[in-house]
């Protein structure tokens, strides 16, 4: 350590400086204490408020939430695992409150990898900048996804790690990925690091036909071993939470369906995976990339309107429509006009600084792995294109491993987002800081002319050749004209100015786009000309990009997003006058139906009551075919309500202002109940079609391919009685009495990944009944019954995570050994 130069250090501590400041000041609300008010994260909260309740009663969470949807695994909302690993995470952020910590994490990382590259401090700030404000963070920030947002910020950090393997830094490689990816799989957003994985694989491939070429095999087959066996620590530090998803996915939404509910139509159906059009949903159109580098050029936001000194206004009234009138359209159409059929809360853009940069980039750049990094942008904006590339997408989503897990195309361009700031910076420092680079950029300026001139040149026939429709105009249209009247003529009128409204906007967004890139060639034109000094055109690129992404971001995340703490918790999560009538009710197993709301997109209901609906972005399948076929009826099933304990059902009032009101169903049928008839149904389509009216106090309704566990009807005893004791998440006692046997329906629902069922402490098998619930056989005489869960992928999970800790631990110790040994052979 004596001839270690800390000098050295100051640049890197002026950029951590730097990121520090800027991510204080545009959250400078956290700073003061403030609370972020994010949708999702409301949500969240309120889905996890029981398992938190619980924890705190009992020190651990439990396994099984039976407030969201009548009950579902709890790992899927809050979930702990005991693990060694000391907290690098905190420690990265700096303890930065929310949001700040996230874009100085995305800032560090994307920095850390432009060290490993050998960019300097000044360009590596541009890019660190440039990735961590995309437009996209600040969107997703604003809306809840935080741990998307973490995955996010680790990517360039793993990356990081593993070109220090393959740099031949193998044990500064070993150390760098072992933490990144840890983290990086830690925050379960199972999407982006599949996309991530797409595309550092793309550039590991670059780096294989580079070894082959050269014949370097020991090192291709050293460095994929440590990347190997980095990745497999970094999933076994993670495995409780994979096993129990991949193992829940099966069950979910995700895993396909047996049935397909069309209308009042059901039929037989096996699929695997997301449906096509569900899985489509937010695939941008294939213009809308254009916004990469033109944020406004389609009209940014679905919540955004026109107005009232637009163009839109100003055809309308030269077009005879009275002036109110055209502003009253102006404030009801949206501005957004591109693919996104289900809408958009902004615009993804990163930067047109970035995007010329590293165009110029590609054209300057000597390394090859930039062909590599072109190849993964373009293959995930094909896969972002969803719908809209059918051809491709649909290939994917049929062959492609686990690509039918995902909805939302869209994000797909995470990718893009990350790797065009790092084609920016290491073209800038080719240009700047390498010996040539300035005679490398006079002898490439035509050919980057030509590359410019190519982009806005292709934008200008997108121009052209655009209708300037957009899929939205089929959805506001028939609520803005009366169908019993002709309205041709006003239709023409009212479409023919928003086509003049969208091509102001689009050449506009093409005049910004110009400025910004004859402002580049322009600092660039005098650093050639020796005008300006390297540092300052670094400069001047870093301060106009992060001001032009800052004031887009403003537009999604700024000081309205905030909320005092009190008024945050009072205004989200306080008990209303309902809630607290509901609540004097102490009876341990009942449950509320809220129909006052979004029912099953909102989990408010679950802070306070066990819910029949609730919200969760992966229901369970057959959750979800229940309410597709009973209970978004109308009326609702009540039989099905019965079945499933509702004991209170929220109306919304018939007055505009009035308050909810609420209803006590005495019809609810208790924790469980023995049943009179069996009644036995061939596959899954006749039995929910069973569910229209059968009477559940006295039928159940059984699949035929369980007859051998349920057998034949039961033996009538009027006085045979079962009798809920005690009822926890994780394990649910109850009581039997009868002189013959019985069958006994549970109202809990069927989840065989984890539920056992115990006769007089005997493992025992139980069924599927009702479509949803459980049921079992109950002989004669007095019993006890418990179900208990206990998930094998669970336990399995934490044994791998001993497993991975104690990988982890000899990868950082190999790791340091290494260093160490190369340190005194240097001697250092």
């Amino acid at each position: 350590m004596k001839n270690f130069n800390f000098k050295a250090l100051i640049p890197h501590l002026i950029a951590i400086g730097i990121f520090l400041v800027v991510a204080i000041i545009y959250c400078h609300p956290a700073i003061q204490g403030k609370v972020l008010e994010q949708s999702d994260n409301v949500q969240w909260k309120a889905a996890a408020h029981s398992s938190f309740e619980y924890k705190e009663k009992n020190g651990h969470f439990p396994l099984w939430n039976t407030h969201l949807f009548s009950g579902m695994p709890a790992y899927q909302v809050a979930m702990e695992a005991k693990s060694y690993i000391p907290d690098f995470h905190t420690i990265l952020t700096l303890g930065l409150p929310k949001p700040a910590g996230f874009f100085f994490l995305a800032c560090l990382c994307f920095y850390l990898l432009c060290c490993v590259l050998g960019i300097r401090t000044a360009i590596g700030v541009l890019g660190s900048l440039g990735f961590a404000y995309a437009t996209y963070n600040a969107l997703i920030v604003a809306g809840g996804h935080d741990t998307k947002m973490w995955t996010i910020s680790y990517m360039p950090a793993v990356l990081a790690g593993m070109l220090l393997i393959y740099q031949k830094k193998y044990w500064a490689g070993m150390v760098v990925t072992l933490i990144a990816a840890t983290w990086e799989i830690a925050f379960n957003h199972a999407q982006i690091t599949y996309y991530f994985l797409i595309a550092a694989g793309l550039i590991t491939i670059g780096y294989i036909i580079q070894w082959i070429r050269q014949k370097e095999w020991k090192h291709l087959a050293i460095s994929l071993a440590l990347a190997a066996i980095a990745g497999a620590a970094a999933i076994a530090n993670s495995a409780m939470t994979l096993l129990t998803t991949a193992e829940y996915a099966k069950y979910t939404m995700r895993g396909g369906k047996t049935i397909e509910a069309t209308g009042a139509e059901i039929k037989k159906a096996d699929t695997q995976g997301l449906d096509k059009d569900y899985a489509f949903q937010y695939s941008i159109g294939k213009s809308e990339i254009l916004t990469a580098f033109m944020p406004g050029v389609f009209g940014e936001s679905s919540s955004s309107h026109f107005p009232e000194d637009s163009k839109f206004v100003s055809e309308l009234t030269e077009k005879n429509v009275p002036e109110n009138q055209a502003v009253q359209l102006a404030a009801f159409i949206p501005k957004y006009w591109g693919g996104m059929l289900e809408g958009t809360g902004g615009t993804l853009y990163y930067g047109a600084i970035i995007c010329f940069l590293a165009l110029i980039g590609m054209v300057i750049i000597r390394n090859p792995i930039k062909w590599w990094m072109a190849a993964a942008i373009i293959f995930t904006v094909f896969m972002a294109w969803g719908r809209n590339f059918d051809g491709f997408n649909s290939f994917l989503l049929d062959h492609f491993p686990l690509y039918n897990k995902f909805r939302s195309p869209n994000t797909a361009l995470v990718i893009p987002q990350f790797l065009l700031p790092l084609l920016a910076a290491m073209g800038l420092q080719r240009i700047i800081f390498e010996p040539d680079g300035k005679e490398q950029l006079k002898a490439s300026f035509k050919k980057i002319l030509y590359v410019l001139g190519g982009l806005f040149g292709v934008t200008l026939l997108i121009y052209l050749f655009n209708d300037f429709t957009s899929p939205f105009d089929d959805r506001w249209l028939p609520a803005i004209f009366n169908p019993e009247h002709d309205n041709t003529e006003m239709k023409r009128v009212l479409m023919n100015a928003l086509k003049s409204e969208r091509k102001a906007m689009f050449l506009n967004s093409v005049f910004r786009a110009l400025l910004f890139a004859g402002l580049v060639l322009g600092l660039l034109y005098l650093y050639v000309k020796n005008q300006l000094k390297p540092v300052a055109v670094v400069v001047i690129f870093t301060v106009i990009n992060t001001i032009d992404l800052l004031v887009l971001d403003s537009h999604y995340l700024n000081s309205d997003n905030y909320k005092d703490t009190d008024s945050y918790e009072s205004e989200n999560f306080a008990a209303s006058a309902i809630d607290n009538q509901i609540m004097q009710d102490k009876d341990p197993h009942y449950r509320v139906f809220n129909l006052a709301g979004d029912t099953y997109n909102d989990a408010m209901t679950s802070y306070h009551h066990r819910s029949v609906g609730g919200y969760h972005p992966a229901k369970l399948r057959i959750y979800q075919d229940l309410i597709e076929t009973q209970l978004t009826k109308q009326p609702v099933n009540m039989d099905v309500l019965d079945m499933l304990d509702t004991r209170y059902i929220i109306f919304p009032s018939q007055q505009q202002q009035g308050q909810p009101m609420v209803y006590k169903n005495d019809g609810a049928l208790g924790a469980a109940w023995f049943v009179k008839h069996i009644k036995y149904v061939n596959g899954p389509v006749e039995e929910i079609k069973s569910l229209d009216k059968f009477g559940p106090k006295d039928t159940v309704i059984i699949d035929q391919s369980a007859k051998n566990i349920a057998g034949n009807d039961p033996i009538p005893d009027s006085t045979a009685t079962i009798k809920l004791e005690s009822y926890d998440n994780d394990e649910i006692k109850y009581s039997t009495q009868a002189a013959s046997p019985q069958f006994a329906v549970f109202s809990e629902v069927y989840y065989p990944a984890g539920w056992n069922a115990y006769l007089d402490g005997k493992k025992t098998a139980y069924l599927k009944a009702d479509y949803l619930l459980r049921g079992m056989p109950v002989p004669a005489g007095k019993h006890e019954i418990v179900f208990k869960f206990e998930p094998t992928s669970y336990s399995t999970g934490q044994k791998f995570i001993y497993f991975g800790n104690i990988l982890f631990y000899i990868g950082l110790a190999g790791a340091a050994f290494g260093l160490w040994r190369k340190s005194k052979q240097n001697g250092v």
